[in-house]
């Protein structure tokens, strides 16, 4: 089992994710900035294009975070970061989705239309006029999840799971491209001080973190 990898905050989310449960993936290496994952053979493996993608010891490759993240948490470890229970990981996948429609989805296209429209103009359709309302949806959806953390540890409750992850590998890397987290919501930015804080936040790192990039 191999990890196609990349710079960017979906490569990293399954990598801090694998991390997460013991287990360090085997990785190569697929130029995103060079276009490589929109041509072949890497679109021969996964037609879609996107990074990251799995590939499974079958020769089988499945592609999508949430699909990934989900598969190794069935399959590596001995713990679980969807949930040991139907509702706990009923729970874990509504909390991913909120998440992603109202922060990690606009928050990327802001960022896709307007600071990284060179490197996206070419490979999708793209909207530079709607990067601001993007950008300005992903903060009201943040503005939306401080007011519901109360005390919260973690964004479902009280145990790290898929949510935190997903959010937290986008705010990091977002907030070197333009998208800072506002340190007024100060329920967020000591959630994100204490998901900085674990070892997995440091050792899933791209060596190339500080380049602009996503799973384009």
């Amino acid at each position: 089992m191999k990890l196609y990898n990349s710079l960017g905050p979906n490569p990293r989310v399954v990598r801090m994710f694998a991390l997460e449960l013991g287990h360090e993936l085997a990785l190569e290496e697929v130029d995103l900035l060079s276009g490589d994952n929109r041509r072949a053979p890497y679109t021969d493996r996964n037609p879609g294009g996107q990074l990251p993608a799995l590939v499974l010891d079958d020769g089988s490759v499945i592609s999508e975070i949430t699909a990934i993240c989900e598969y190794l948490d069935e399959t590596v470890g001995d713990g679980s970061l969807m949930g040991k229970s139907a509702a706990e990981r009923a729970t874990t996948r509504m909390w991913t989705r909120r998440l992603d429609l109202k922060i990690c989805e606009p928050m990327a296209n802001g960022f896709r239309f307007a600071e990284g429209l060179a490197l996206f103009e070419g490979r999708m359709r793209c909207i530079p006029e709607a990067a601001d309302g993007l950008k300005a949806t992903a903060v009201d959806g943040l503005q939306w999840l401080e007011g519901l953390m109360g005390d919260k540890p973690f964004v479902a409750g009280d145990q790290l799971t898929m949510a935190d992850l997903l959010l937290f590998g986008f705010v990091d890397f977002f907030a070197t491209v333009g998208q800072p987290l506002d340190p007024s919501l100060e329920k967020l930015s000591a959630w994100y001080s204490r998901m900085n804080e674990r070892e997995s936040a440091a050792a899933s790192l791209h060596p190339s973190a500080s380049a602009a990039g996503m799973n384009g």
